[in-house]
């Protein structure tokens, strides 16, 4: 596979990712220029909309989880080249999420739903704070290597990955995990839950931090003592001093 045919891969993988969680982010909102939102009921047996809803986070959750593993990468890495591996879980990721937004089945009724404007536009304010918090600390680590471009751009370009420092930055001083803690907050904070919207939330939210679990063990291997003592001091999730 040639370099450029490599770049271009990168470039399409990020597209659709890209692509897919703006949609997710849309979806999961309720926006009225939106066809079909999590919101949007419409008749479904409730035994099908529970199978396939569960079907869809299971395969979500093992694509994440499984493609993450170092095991997976050394096999992925013998069938295509090194720098195309970021670029391939990016490019199923988002495909995952696609599936979500395509084949999510509504049901009836709602836990809440506030029909006051300004708690609306507070919940709603809520709702856009957490994405663009967890978008904002993808950048505080490295957003292009996180989703493939800086690899398919040295390589383009023959030259090495730069070496990686361990770095606390802003708000990873005071929790370990920004970006997920910032689509927890989008995921939760919602003028509207319904039910529908409330299995989405709760599978997700347990998928991340089940995820977590898996991440903190690869960052402890990874860098050892100075991610243990990391540990110590911050925490996980909620940005409350230890």
């Amino acid at each position: 596979m040639s370099k450029a045919i490599i770049f271009m891969y990168g470039l399409f993988s990020y597209t659709v990712a890209l692509i897919t969680q703006v949609w997710f982010i849309l979806y999961i909102g309720e926006w009225t220029f939106m066809p079909i939102t999590v919101n949007t009921y419409y008749p479904v047996p409730l035994i099908d909309a529970l199978s396939i809803n569960f079907a869809l986070i299971v395969l979500f959750s093992l694509q994440h989880s499984v493609m993450a593993r170092s095991f997976f990468k050394t096999y992925l890495t013998k069938i295509i080249p090194q720098a195309a591996e970021r670029s391939t879980y990016v490019l199923f990721s988002g495909l995952a999420l696609g599936l979500i937004c395509l084949y999510w089945q509504p049901f009836e009724g709602f836990l809440w739903h506030v029909d006051n404007e300004t708690g609306k536009i507070l919940l709603t304010a809520g709702y856009l704070f957490g994405w663009g918090f967890s978008l904002f600390s993808t950048f505080l680590i490295n957003h292009f290597e996180l989703f493939g471009l800086q690899q398919i751009y040295l390589n383009l370009l023959n030259k090495p990955a730069p070496s990686i420092d361990f770095k606390e930055k802003l708000f990873y001083k005071c929790v370990r995990h920004p970006i997920q803690l910032g689509i927890l907050i989008g995921l939760w904070v919602t003028p509207s839950m319904s039910y529908s919207h409330l299995m989405l939330s709760i599978t997700l939210s347990l998928y991340i931090f089940i995820g977590l679990w898996y991440e903190e063990r690869d960052l402890i291997s990874e860098w050892g003592d100075t991610y243990r003592e990391y540990r110590k001091r911050v925490r996980m999730i909620l940005p409350f001093p230890k």
